[in-house]
């Protein structure tokens, strides 16, 4: 019924995602690893809370096709946290304080998994990165990308760029927020093609050579906020400036060459930015900092 189903323009057929354990193909080509990361956590904050789930798939990537090979190996431990998992964690991911009591990461294992990583992928890399980093220092010596905010979806003619609704587009459901199955829905994502035939992780392998830059519009003047909000500035309270990040240099320039034409005018203006390598991006820590004049 499902074959019928699939097709028939009317319907689409959802499969529940399987996990690979071994893409196989693995014939002594030129590859690089990557480590494709998921975790859960008591909050937001990765400086008041904790991490109480852990899960990484690490795996061979073909540098020709862009497509995982080999066996994958898996690694996924809780970790008590020390205090008990808020109500509304424990709704969301399934995890209770019985699960993760006396529970710990071995530092051992994963350190050794990411010192053999070429790069580290996570769907919001700007949130786990602070997290792992906090708890393993090993993370913070590795290129990261992030596979939400390195691919742009929307150009790639997706509704959304929630790994769920990318799973759906290609015919998974999974149950979500459990960390392995999170980490086994990206990598068969970021194993399909892109709109130019590119995997996802040949994309994002390519990217992580790029710096991206933090631009905070300083002095903005405030009858500009709509527009900076419509282009997708954010709003740092603490800083009280607007800020936005791109992917390159050639984005960088076009970025100050519409706020000098739509948000400064005349004005005279000098904007702020850092320039983070992958190795500082999507961390707590700084990039380099330098002022523009525009």
């Amino acid at each position: 019924m499902a074959q019928v189903l699939t097709q028939h323009p009317d319907f689409r057929v959802l499969r529940r995602l399987q996990p690979v354990a071994d893409y196989g193909g693995l014939q002594g080509q030129p590859t690089q690893r990557v480590i494709v990361l998921d975790t859960e956590t008591t909050g937001l904050d990765s400086r008041n809370e904790a991490i109480i789930e852990l899960a990484m798939l690490s795996v061979q990537v073909d540098t020709a096709t862009g497509l995982p090979v080999g066996p994958v190996t898996i690694y996924e431990s809780f970790e008590d946290p020390g205090k008990p998992i808020p109500p509304a964690i424990q709704d969301i991911t399934g995890i209770d304080d019985t699960m993760v009591a006396g529970q710990r990461i071995d530092d051992a294992a994963v350190t050794a998994l990411v010192q053999a990583a070429d790069l580290i992928v996570a769907h919001n890399a700007g949130f786990d990165r602070p997290f792992v980093e906090a708890r393993l220092p090993v993370f913070a010596t590795k290129p990261w990308n992030c596979s939400f905010a390195g691919i742009d979806w929307k150009k790639e003619g997706s509704g959304s760029a929630k790994l769920e609704f990318l799973a759906s587009e290609r015919g998974w459901f999974y149950d979500a927020h459990r960390a392995q199955v999170d980490c086994h829905a990206l990598l068969q994502v970021l194993s399909t093609p892109l709109a130019d035939g590119q995997t996802g992780l040949a994309r994002l392998l390519a990217g992580a050579g790029q710096t991206r830059y933090k631009l905070r519009a300083t002095g903005a003047p405030f009858e500009s906020k709509d527009k900076l909000k419509a282009r997708g500035y954010r709003w740092d309270g603490e800083g009280r400036v607007w800020w936005c990040s791109l992917g390159s240099q050639a984005l960088l320039d076009a970025e100050c060459d519409w706020l000098r034409a739509e948000v400064y005018g005349q004005r005279r203006a000098r904007v702020q930015l850092e320039a983070m390598d992958s190795r500082v991006q999507f961390s707590a820590r700084p990039g380099q900092q330098t002022d523009r004049e525009l």
